[in-house]
């Protein structure tokens, strides 16, 4: 029971932690990119004006990877990376509460972009797909 249903949960938890990430993302351009860049200045995060759209994309890129299941290790690092410097540069010094603008939400992302970076993706998995037709076609040319 738990085999059919894992790929079920995984692709679950691809696409809403891919989802958060998109919005995230997208909010960094639609409320404008010099805002993002006047706000990692304000926090110290080094190069801010390349900083912000470099994130900003990520997020977004990332997240939509991470909803089609593609280049999942890639991308769930990346993302994971991207939220300890939000740990470092924003949430660190407030603590562990994210009620009091903490890290226990950023940290949860990190973690779990990570877990769906190396689960396989699940059902649907672009990288999955690409995988399995790659093994059909090695199988068929090798013979």
């Amino acid at each position: 029971m738990i085999d059919r249903v894992r790929p079920i949960a995984f692709l679950v938890g691809r696409v809403v932690i891919g989802a958060i990430f998109l919005v995230h993302g997208w909010m960094k351009f639609s409320s404008g990119l010099s805002g993002t860049t006047a706000f990692f200045e304000s926090v110290g995060i080094p190069l801010a004006g390349l900083a912000a759209p470099a994130v900003a994309i990520l997020e977004v890129v990332g997240g939509i990877a991470l909803i089609v299941g593609a280049a999942l290790p890639l991308f769930g690092t990346l993302l994971a990376l991207n939220m300890l410097g939000a740990i470092v540069f924003v949430h660190g010094a407030a603590g562990f509460g994210a009620d009091k603008g903490g890290y226990e939400y950023v940290l949860a992302l990190a973690a779990a972009s990570l877990m769906v970076g190396f689960s396989g993706g699940g059902a649907l998995a672009a990288d999955s797909l690409w995988q399995h037709r790659r093994g059909r076609t090695d199988a068929t040319t090798s013979v």
